[in-house]
């Protein structure tokens, strides 16, 4: 439907709480489910863009653009950046944000809790049988763990997800970060949605 001022101020609000200075890199994530679960988290605590590195040739780029024109998808209001190199991954995070912290357990890996995600982050997760590569891990600026106390410690990639975006919105809700209010970068990102709305609009016809 065409956009009526009711929807445009919802747009408004949604943008102006987007995290411009957050986001995730996922590598090599191959089921489908966590790669929908993940967009869905990030989506609900306002990150837009996320990056993607496909190295593992027996993953189908497919499954990364799927939803893209469904109505209802998280994947319609999420730019996900897709790389075939790690390096040329990282590089293009680095012009943009501060930080890189990956889900990688050594000896000098801090809690999840202990880090300060309130700063311009990036948090990067492995696939889910070998987690992040050796090379990626070369970029990375330290390590974290989320602390577990079952017998079996593991969880699933989109759950590690979810627990550490949820936790940078805590500490980002504690510094009054969802309430900063429209920069010029968000009114771009608002006039990408409304041209979003209106393709799909568009296509429905």
């Amino acid at each position: 439907m065409p956009i009526t001022p009711e929807r445009k101020d919802r747009f408004r609000k949604v943008v102006s709480q987007r995290q411009l200075d957050l986001t995730l890199i996922i590598e090599n994530i191959h089921d489908p489910h966590n790669i929908g679960a993940v967009l869905r988290s990030c989506d609900s605590v306002g990150i837009y863009e996320i990056y993607v590195i496909l190295t593992d040739p027996q993953i189908n780029v497919d499954k990364y653009k799927m939803g893209r024109r469904s109505s209802s998808s998280s994947r319609k209001w999420i730019d996900v950046r897709i790389f075939t190199s790690v390096e040329e991954c990282m590089t293009e995070v680095r012009k943009k944000y501060k930080s890189i912290y990956g889900t990688h357990l050594a000896k000098e890996s801090k809690s999840l809790y202990d880090l300060d995600l309130t700063e311009s982050v990036a948090l990067m997760f492995g696939n889910e049988h070998d987690g992040i590569s050796d090379e990626a891990l070369e970029f990375l600026d330290g390590n974290f763990i989320i602390p577990q106390y079952g017998m079996v410690k593991s969880l699933n990639i989109s759950v590690a997800c979810a627990v550490s975006v949820y936790e940078a919105c805590r500490q980002r809700i504690m510094k009054g970060m969802y309430d900063l209010g429209n920069t010029a970068a968000h009114d771009e990102l608002l006039e990408k949605y409304l041209d979003i709305h209106e393709e799909s609009y568009r296509r429905s016809r």
